[in-house]
């Protein structure tokens, strides 16, 4: 009898336990970062980077958000549009910043290609009911007036068609500045991540609070 009773006991508490704890993680939102080297943290501590940072800034500010930073050095749109469908099943994501073509461009891909796979990843998220964030960039003026401009025009082109966020240009302030980028000229340094960091916050903190 004594037996029974300690298990049922054991058994409420437990499940009482579950129950105390689900609101918790019922209320936690998740944002998904889906980049390149820049959102990798390639060339500078890891806990320095400015996802990390973003994390430290919501805790700080009490905000439920989880951060999955599904970033790889080298990815290209068609690597994160080949990831995206599993990313956004496993996640559920409510924002996906979507922080990709930067080496598509320094490659020479075609811009209509970027465009598409970059297109095809916003309505992934859109579909799966998520917010999309697309983060811009440029490249080099020695790959011609032309290709250049074609590529830095598929951003805001995007951000209009679909009314999504847009951050004009992630090294804004950043690639022309003394000391902000690394020897290769195309990653930010360690103190240049909190300013990466400034350049996305103002799409993302309607989104989050």
């Amino acid at each position: 009898m004594f037996h029974k009773a300690f298990t049922f006991a054991r058994s409420f508490f437990l499940f009482t336990l579950v129950v105390i704890s689900w609101p918790a993680l019922a209320n936690q939102s998740t944002l998904l970062v889906v980049g390149d080297s820049l959102s990798a943290a390639y060339g500078v501590p890891s806990e320095t980077a400015w996802v990390p940072l973003l994390r430290d800034r919501l805790e700080r500010e009490g905000l439920a958000w989880q951060v999955v930073n599904a970033s790889i050095s080298g990815e290209t749109t068609d690597g994160g549009l080949r990831r995206l469908p599993r990313l956004l099943e496993q996640n559920e994501p409510k924002v996906v910043v979507i922080e990709l073509g930067g080496n598509d461009g320094l490659r020479g891909f075609p811009p209509n290609i970027i465009e598409a796979n970059l297109a095809k990843m916003i309505e992934l998220s859109l579909d799966a009911g998520a917010a999309p964030i697309l983060v811009g960039m440029q490249i080099p003026p020695n790959y011609g007036q032309r290709y250049t401009q074609m590529f830095s025009d598929i951003f805001p082109a995007l951000s209009d068609r679909y009314e999504v966020g847009l951050v004009p240009f992630f090294l804004n302030g950043i690639y022309d500045q003394e000391g902000l980028m690394q020897g290769d000229g195309i990653h930010p340094t360690e103190e240049a991540q909190p300013m990466l960091l400034e350049n996305i916050w103002p799409e993302l903190e309607p989104l989050i609070h």
